[in-house]
């Protein structure tokens, strides 16, 4: 289990204080869970910035608060950011407990070769790309791999119920959904053609009757 490091300091401005907190580079955080007294928090913009960008929201942050000693493992709960400029507006952190599971949404992975895209007519199409998951804080894995070396067939499906998770690992989902499934390229039928004496002309180009007496 990897864990991404991260020092955030106590937070004492709010409300319209935020702003002039961002505009010097920090952005307002908050930290809650169950059991765990609620505190606004603080941090570099930029280094925020790196660790949602490295964590997503299944990977364990190691959060040092100001002079604590010890590390607290938290999740990235929320981001919050400008509509229109993309400036990341404020951060809600989660702290999980090391005996308390949890649940988390994980990326998942492909491995393996498809045997069924030895024709390049069939492409693979990930119906799930993030499966719900439960486990304990130690157990929780940074993605969750698909194996595709069976599908052998256009009609082929990797479904949840197929999903191989490590020990303490449960997978949440309905266990018939598709997680990973093969795409058949359909091309289109060509139109139909007709025979007008002795030549052949699609439907498509056949030219409308024309009405009237010739001079």
């Amino acid at each position: 289990m990897d864990t991404i490091s991260l020092e955030l300091q106590k937070r004492e401005a709010s409300g319209n204080k935020n702003k002039a907190l961002r505009r010097s580079g920090l952005t307002p955080a908050h930290l809650f869970g169950h059991g765990v007294k609620s505190q606004p928090l603080q941090g570099a913009t930029a280094e925020l910035e790196g660790v949602i960008r490295h964590a997503g929201r299944s990977k364990l942050i190691g959060l040092k608060i100001g002079e604590e000693k010890r590390a607290r493992n938290v999740l990235v709960r929320e981001v919050q950011r400008h509509p229109g400029t993309g400036l990341l507006l404020h951060v809600d952190f989660f702290q999980v407990r090391s005996k308390e599971r949890m649940t988390v949404e994980v990326p998942v992975h492909v491995v393996g070769d498809a045997p069924v895209l030895q024709s390049k007519a069939n492409t693979l199409v990930v119906d799930i790309a993030r499966l719900n998951i439960e486990c304990l804080p130690s157990r929780l894995p940074s993605r969750i791999d698909i194996d595709v070396s069976g599908l052998k067939e256009s009609d082929d499906v990797v479904r949840v119920r197929d999903v191989k998770t490590a020990e303490g690992i449960v997978v949440l989902n309905d266990p018939e959904l598709a997680v990973v499934k093969v795409e058949v390229e359909r091309r289109a039928a060509a139109a139909p053609a007709e025979v007008a004496g002795d030549v052949v002309v699609a439907a498509a180009e056949k030219q409308p009757e024309q009405t009237g007496e010739t001079a």
